[in-house]
């Protein structure tokens, strides 16, 4: 640091403490100055207290008449004395009225099982008699499997051929001797007749 510069910094530094005095002095002269300043003094009227009330005036006395009782006076009632006489009836209720069981319903009819047709008589069979002669003749053999129906009058009223035995003859003369030869007692249900389809092998074969 130069000197220049030093006497700068000290000239500063001195200018700060005689502004910091300055102030410091004022600020102090003025404190003082309002404290020395003369204090004025003010008397303070107290109000004077209200008068007292007069006391009230003294109760008037009343005076009180001596009590005279009034004169007994008797009366004579010729009227006679009606007595009324009261008499409460509670009304009863009428009993309940307890209606007899309803009898209990009938049982229901116990239920009848299907029945199925059955052979009516002994002509529900085949015999030799029923081979077809050209059959016989041509020594044809095998087993039919028809399915009819029965009816409700016990007749069968169809017939077909569900597996044949390889001959037509025979086949045919199946369904035709049961169409016009087997009787029934037709099925049932619930007791009433109804149709039903049966099926029936039919076997043929050569006896002699």
């Amino acid at each position: 640091m130069t000197k220049n510069r030093q006497i700068a910094l000290g000239g500063v530094v001195v200018l700060h403490i005689l502004l910091g005095y300055a102030i410091i002095s004022g600020f102090a002269i003025s404190v003082v100055k309002k404290i020395v300043e003369p204090l004025e003094a003010v008397n303070v009227k107290e109000e004077a207290p209200p008068p007292d009330e007069p006391p009230p005036p003294p109760p008037k006395e009343i005076e009180i008449p001596p009590y005279v009782p009034p004169p007994e006076v008797s009366v004579a009632s010729d009227a006679p004395t009606n007595s009324i006489t009261t008499q409460s009836t509670i009304s009863r209720p009428d009993p309940p009225v307890v209606s007899a069981p309803a009898p209990p319903a009938p049982p229901a009819p116990p239920a009848v099982a299907p029945q199925p047709a059955t052979p009516k008589g002994r002509g529900n069979a085949f015999s030799d008699d029923d081979y077809p002669s050209a059959s016989r003749a041509a020594e044809e053999e095998g087993v039919t499997r028809v399915s009819y129906v029965v009816g409700t009058d016990g007749r069968v009223s169809q017939c077909e051929v569900v597996q044949g035995s390889g001959f037509k003859r025979l086949d045919d003369a199946t369904c035709s001797i049961i169409m016009r030869r087997f009787r029934f007692n037709p099925a049932t249900r619930d007791g009433q007749a109804v149709p039903e389809r049966k099926t029936q092998p039919v076997r043929w074969r050569l006896t002699n």
